[in-house]
């Protein structure tokens, strides 16, 4: 069993979760409300911007010109192609620039965010390529199984992001990500391969949390403690 089949074995209750996390079964649905999924799309925009330099990061530190490529690819991608997805659905819902960029980075955004940036630049270039992994192989997960349960919806609101993500191309990239991965791994000390396997797991974690997180509307306890009391003076942050 390859190292890539272990984590999705050893995740999956997790990956359960994930399919069945009330925003996932909504936006499923296509009944998920105008102001989650906006919410999530402003949160994942910022998310990608951190995510694409990881990935520049990743392939900066490659010592394989192929996995080099394919990094850097990936990172266009991230930043090029999904923000476009999103700001295109942005821009369907009305929202001006100037809008998104008063929503607060969420608490599990910056969390992600700040998880994989610190990775890049302190961990073994296999623990990076772990931890990177589940944001490409559960996307993909969750497209595809989108896709299976709405394909004859032909007017389905939320139909170019279940494209997006079950594209062909996509389950393409997820596989090479993966081939990537499972090299790394079998030519992995022990102690590098645990720290991997960690790194797979905890990502894996965030992106439930970050779902959650766009279904709860997520802020900081401090501006719920603030819009309690309105007399205090806020300062900015």
């Amino acid at each position: 069993m390859t190292f890539c089949e272990q984590m999705w074995m050893r995740t999956a209750t997790l990956l359960e979760a994930i399919h069945d996390h009330p925003f996932n079964t909504a936006l499923r649905d296509g009944t998920l409300d105008r102001d989650r999924f906006a919410f999530y799309l402003v949160q994942d925009g910022r998310y990608l911007v951190a995510y694409s330099k990881v990935l520049a990061t990743a392939s900066a530190r490659a010592t394989d010109p192929a996995d080099a490529a394919f990094f850097a690819r990936s990172a266009h991608t991230a930043l090029v192609v999904e923000r476009g997805l999103h700001a295109g659905y942005l821009q369907q819902f009305g929202l001006a620039a100037a809008e998104t960029e008063a929503v607060a980075t969420s608490p599990t955004c910056l969390a992600y965010s700040s998880y994989l940036q610190a990775t890049a630049l302190a961990a073994p270039l296999p623990v990076l390529a772990a931890a990177v992994l589940p944001c490409f192989w559960v996307y993909q997960d969750v497209g595809t199984a989108l896709l299976e349960r709405t394909a004859e919806v032909a007017d389905h609101p939320y139909r170019s992001w279940i494209a997006t993500y079950s594209d062909p191309s996509f389950a393409a990239s997820v596989e090479q990500a993966r081939a990537l991965v499972d090299r790394l791994a079998e030519l992995a000390d022990p102690g590098t391969r645990r720290a991997m396997e960690e790194a797979f797991c905890r990502a894996t974690e965030y992106e439930w949390m970050f779902w959650d997180s766009a279904w709860r509307l997520e802020s900081w306890p401090t501006e719920r403690w603030l819009a309690g009391h309105p007399a205090v003076t806020r300062t900015t942050r």
